[in-house]
């Protein structure tokens, strides 16, 4: 069985995580981490999970679990999963990302860890919504600029990061299906007397409130007709499902930098 360290298992995403690897016949939860401090450091992860005992401990010490892992699920922070990736790197284990939110110094710093970690990165870890950057990708080739591309995504109020990692993956995805870079696509800033929209450009917008998951939407519009494709997201469950799906894909591969494209053989 594949040993698996759940990081920020404690919170709301960690415990999903770790109450599903313990439930997966292919894989054993030896560990749970939390940062210094946290409150429930030293209780046994079985009654956070409201399992019972499980002789798990979620502990701090972070390097110690890695040590004995062979892979580590990670939805936290950019600068927790960068100072994971180093670990999982040193450690040379598999390292599950599905923290959103890096800037370029970030993620050279996991490009760095992937020469020795196996390393599965994405902006979204749902099976559902990787098909759906595929089907973006391949739709944004066919059809010309005459239709403009917008991307909208509606998350919770308490989602930290705009737009969402899913959302400019799509976007990526939409500038990679016009042979461009997104960068110099994008358009996400739109307030007072804007002039008419750029052609080519792909415009952005961000929704927060409630409870929602996660909604996104891509837009493909000309003069006579709009076609959109979509995603929503009903359940947590379905980020984990693919992270596990993506740690057990990770067993025997070579270090490296892959993503769910290559989990579900897209590209």
């Amino acid at each position: 069985m594949l040993n698996t360290v759940i990081v920020g298992a404690a919170g709301r995403m960690g415990q999903t995580l770790a109450r599903m690897v313990h439930e997966d016949p292919r894989m054993n939860l030896m560990g749970g981490t939390e940062h210094a401090g946290h409150p429930k450091i030293g209780d046994d992860l079985g009654d956070i999970l409201g399992l019972g005992q499980l002789n798990v401990t979620l502990t701090s010490e972070i390097e110690h679990v890695f040590a004995a892992a062979d892979a580590v699920i990670d939805f936290t922070g950019p600068e927790a999963s960068c100072r994971h990736a180093t670990l999982a790197a040193q450690a040379r284990i598999i390292h599950v990302i599905g923290t959103t939110g890096f800037n370029a110094e970030q993620e050279a710093i996991i490009a760095r860890a992937a020469h020795h970690a196996t390393i599965i990165k994405s902006g979204n870890m749902s099976l559902g919504v990787n098909l759906l950057a595929a089907l973006v990708e391949k739709t944004a080739r066919l059809l010309d600029e005459e239709f403009d591309i917008e991307v909208l995504e509606m998350h919770h109020r308490h989602k930290v990061d705009a737009p969402s990692g899913t959302a400019l993956m799509l976007a990526e995805a939409a500038a990679k299906g016009r042979h461009g870079n997104l960068e110099d696509l994008r358009d996400d800033v739109r307030h007072g007397i804007t002039g008419a929209r750029a052609k080519g450009k792909i415009g952005m917008a961000v929704l927060r409130g409630g409870a929602v998951v996660g909604d996104h939407e891509v837009m493909f519009a000309s003069d006579e007709e709009i076609l959109v494709l979509s995603h929503h997201a009903q359940d947590r469950k379905l980020f984990a499902r693919g992270a596990l799906a993506a740690a057990r894909w990770g067993e025997g591969k070579k270090p490296g930098l892959y993503s769910m494209k290559d989990v579900l053989s897209l590209d």
